[in-house]
């Protein structure tokens, strides 16, 4: 029987609802506790959940807590993963879980000396559909992946976050904000990226809230909002990213590969489910390839929403004393890859990558019901 562990919540913002709300869905876990720099918010997330509501000191010292969920903000995800590992805590961030590879190597080192866990989201290449395109891209459906390509553009943020000032600050942006669902899904399906060039700029030097409670105000735009980037993946595949908060409509697809033997086109990384399509050769009529796969079957309305499996997939992985699937060598590959982004955009120059990962394990139907309670 797979043993619970201790899940403490720092961060109670939007992002909390779903993991408060969608961890009983999973083994190995159980959300307890949750805190905040603002107190009365940790208070209302508490009495919505049923947990309780603690300082982030009482938190961290807490011996029914194992695992810290760190939601703060992107610019406080290194300091406060820090804490808790120095803790004794295994942590699990939402993404970017770092802003620097620096500060991940720093992190990293510190779980090895004290023999902890570090995971970050996303998890959403869980999903049933993107396990099914690795599926189809492993036994070789489409062939080899040579290239392909990834749009991920809209007006912005500032016209539905009640708080969307950091979007726009160092530490947001699109490549950062959005580029880890889509990189992600890119290096488990293709594995580790060797080279970016990149060009971005920043569209308009003032942003305009028109969502409440801020309608009005003003946000000063620090950080690029449109950013074209060319990827060279170390088994050869090149994709072209195209990532923008500057756009009003488009009508590309959300990812598209391009094999030697046909194409595949996979739904939006950032959810968990959505239609595989593919194509062979010159039968030029679209197919659908179907896979009964937990993580794709539409549990919240019509969509299939399994936030959490990541860390679940951690919790679970301690236990059994085996690599989890969404690592910090993994997320660290991710940030290395978004941070070279924007500096091949600052440079106009390729960027080596100096991080490397192994594929994580796929996540077939058997392995994903495990999961599950």
């Amino acid at each position: 029987m797979t043993k619970e562990l201790g899940v403490g919540i720092i961060g109670c913002g939007n992002i909390s609802t779903a993991y408060m709300r969608l961890s009983p869905l999973f083994k190995g876990i159980e959300v307890r506790a949750c805190a905040d720099m603002l107190p009365e918010a940790a208070k209302a997330r508490a009495a919505e959940f049923g947990l309780k509501a603690m300082t982030v000191e009482d938190l961290l010292a807490s011996d029914e807590i194992d695992i810290i969920v760190n939601l703060t903000i992107p610019a406080a995800h290194f300091g406060v993963s820090k804490m808790a590992l120095e803790a004794g805590k295994h942590v699990y961030s939402e993404k970017p879980f770092v802003l620097s590879v620096e500060e991940g190597r720093e992190l990293a080192k510190i779980a090895e000396a004290k023999g902890l866990r570090v995971g970050s989201a996303p998890d959403t290449f869980l999903g049933g559909a993107h396990q099914l395109a690795r599926h189809l891209i492993d036994t070789g459906a489409v062939g080899e992946i040579t290239s392909g390509t990834c749009f991920v553009q809209s007006p912005g943020m500032e016209m539905w976050h009640p708080n969307p000032d950091f979007f726009f600050k160092p530490g947001g942006g699109p490549v950062l904000d959005l580029g880890p669902y889509y990189i992600s899904n890119l290096v488990q399906l293709l594995g580790p990226v060797k080279r970016v060039g990149a060009i971005s700029k920043i569209v308009s030097k003032e942003r305009t809230i028109t969502s409440q409670p801020r309608f009005g105000d003003k946000i000063t735009v620090e950080t690029p909002t449109t950013i074209h980037t060319v990827m060279e993946f170390h088994s050869g595949a090149m994709i072209t990213y195209v990532t923008s908060w500057d756009v009003w409509e488009q009508s590309h697809t959300n990812m598209e590969l391009y094999g030697r033997d046909g194409s595949l086109h996979v739904p939006d990384p950032n959810f968990f489910g959505g239609e595989v399509r593919m194509t062979r050769q010159r039968a030029f009529s679209n197919g659908t390839p179907t896979w009964d796969h937990p993580f794709g079957r539409a549990n919240d309305g019509e969509r299939a929403n399994y936030r959490t499996a990541g860390l679940a997939d951690m919790a679970v992985a301690i236990g059994e004393k085996r690599p989890h699937r969404c690592s910090l060598e993994f997320a660290l590959h991710v940030v290395d890859v978004m941070t070279s982004i924007l500096k091949s955009g600052e440079t106009g120059a390729f960027v080596e990558i100096s991080t490397t990962c192994e594929r994580p394990a796929a996540l077939g139907p058997d392995d994903a019901a495990k999961l599950l309670v």
